[in-house]
């Protein structure tokens, strides 16, 4: 074979994107870590949940049998810094068929609360594995000598599928003690002595309350949470006001409408305690909420001061991230498939990107066509990120031309995409225009937001760092890779599997 042969014959496309765009083939590694911190599991614009579980299920196999190392670091990456749920479950379900060795090390890394527990057995049964075997009831026994009373009562979840009562029923652990004998009867719909499990009493009692005294004496007593109150009782003002008081960060930005519209918010003491709760710098950066969740709420909530809060919230979630010191262009995808929660997502974390290279980067909007986001580095990433509308096709390359064509010297470029090109010339044609052109230096960080397995550019080329699904590393991430640190799959790799 020829060197020109050699060289060239990689950068042709092995595969067609599902517009029928040339796209490029992944490493299997890169294509399992998409799966993963995607989450494959729902309707996209393209493709329908059941073909894309049935990819998500090829891929889990092939990793298990190709590289089950890998693929047990690259779970507990997925669930613990791309906090994502079902597909690493799903993936943690096959790899107990396969290597229960590997299985019974991640367990508890990957099944962190009983709904975790829950869905994995219910996944298991869905493949037809039933209850799974000795490896899966051991790993399943561990978890339930750790259940709380405040997990019991949280996440009972009877007559609402698999139940933690199920789980016990499957995995017959044995109590350590009178109260955990209590708490196990309890959950399996048992007579339970219930004097030993006050919090659980304090649940029942509100469930038989007659008054509203009652109700809340019951919530301050067993310290009830938000979600089992608004099960047992259709709340009150009052009662919703007790709820306020102890309502996680979370679960407050998640009811924030429904406490406005109960008139909870029209107190100036209860308005200033949420708006104090939101704009907590130090809450925020230990919750980990994403900035999307701060953007559906912000689309959700009317009160003034409220969205005011909101958009200091997602300012402060960003501040304790690094700055980006090289020069940067910013694309972002606005065609009609990125129409929805991905261009809301897309929005909010390509103008934080933006306020962290501290004005020294550009931040264009593409279709078919490229035009200046004119961003401002005073004004709020939710009052921009609403100003910005999907529309037309997807010209990936459009952008890059842009920038070649005006000779625009960047040290990286950040495309936050679906991917789907349908239009124009491909994105890797334009960039290698731009190397040759301009900076053939450059770096280019491709955000993915879809879910498909096939990509814009070959695998081959080292300056290209594809980032898949969204998390709050995502920008530390850039900011790393831009310094030399290593890909995320050089980073899983690199992980240890405690015992």
């Amino acid at each position: 074979m020829s060197f020109a042969k050699k060289i060239f014959s990689t950068l042709r496309p092995v595969m067609s994107n599902r517009e029928g765009y040339p796209s490029y083939t992944r490493s299997v590694e890169e294509q399992y870590i998409q799966t993963l911190v995607t989450n494959t599991l729902g309707n996209t614009f393209y493709a329908a949940g059941q073909q894309l579980l049935a990819e998500a299920e090829e891929m889990h196999r092939e990793m298990a049998q190709k590289s089950p190392v890998f693929m047990a670091k690259a779970i507990v990456y997925a669930r613990n810094e791309g906090y994502m749920r079902l597909q690493p479950l799903f993936g943690l379900a096959i790899l107990s068929a396969y290597r229960p060795d590997l299985f019974s090390k991640i367990f508890l890394d990957v099944v962190r609360i009983p709904s975790d527990l829950t869905d994995f057995l219910t996944i298991l049964k869905g493949l037809g594995r039933g209850e799974g075997g000795r490896a899966v009831k051991r790993q399943v026994n561990r978890f339930l000598a750790g259940i709380s009373e405040y997990w019991a009562i949280k996440y009972n979840g009877r007559g609402r599928g698999y139940s933690l009562g199920d789980a016990i029923a499957t995995a017959h652990p044995k109590p350590a003690d009178l109260k955990q004998q209590a708490l196990f009867r309890y959950l399996r719909g048992q007579e339970a002595n219930l004097s030993l499990i006050p919090q659980v009493e304090a649940l029942e009692q509100l469930k038989r309350a007659g008054s509203e005294a009652e109700q809340l004496s019951c919530i301050e007593a067993g310290k009830l949470p938000h979600e089992v109150v608004t099960g047992a009782v259709k709340p009150t003002r009052a009662v919703w006001e007790a709820l306020l008081l102890q309502m996680p960060l979370f679960a407050l930005l998640r009811h924030l409408n429904t406490l406005d519209r109960a008139g909870v918010l029209d107190s100036r003491h209860n308005l200033a305690f949420a708006v104090d709760r939101l704009t907590d710098q130090r809450a925020l950066q230990k919750s980990k909420i994403l900035p999307f969740r701060f953007a559906k709420a912000y689309q959700q909530v009317e009160h003034p001061v409220l969205r005011d809060a909101l958009r200091n919230a997602v300012e402060y979630t960003f501040d304790n991230l690094p700055d980006l010191e090289d020069r940067t262009a910013i694309f972002l995808d606005i065609s009609g498939s990125m129409d929805g929660e991905y261009l809301q997502i897309g929005s909010v974390f390509a103008l934080a990107l933006y306020k962290k290279t501290q004005g020294n980067s550009l931040f264009w909007l593409f279709d078919t066509v490229v035009e200046d986001a004119k961003p401002s580095r005073v004004d709020s990433i939710l009052s921009q990120a609403e100003r910005i509308h999907a529309r037309g096709g997807t010209d990936t390359g459009a952008p890059v031309r842009k920038l070649t064509s005006e000779r625009r010297k960047v040290d990286q470029i950040v495309m936050i995409t679906d991917e789907q090109q349908n239009s124009g010339s491909s994105f890797y044609e334009a960039l290698q225009q731009y190397r040759a052109k301009v900076n053939p230096h450059v770096k280019v960080y491709i955000i993915d937001i879809s879910p498909y397995r096939n990509a814009m550019v070959p695998q081959q080329d080292h300056n290209i760092f594809y980032i898949y699904g969204w998390s709050d590393t995502v920008l530390s991430y850039i900011a790393q890779t831009a310094k030399g640190y290593s890909s995320v799959v050089e980073n899983i790799n690199a992980m240890e599997l405690e015992e």
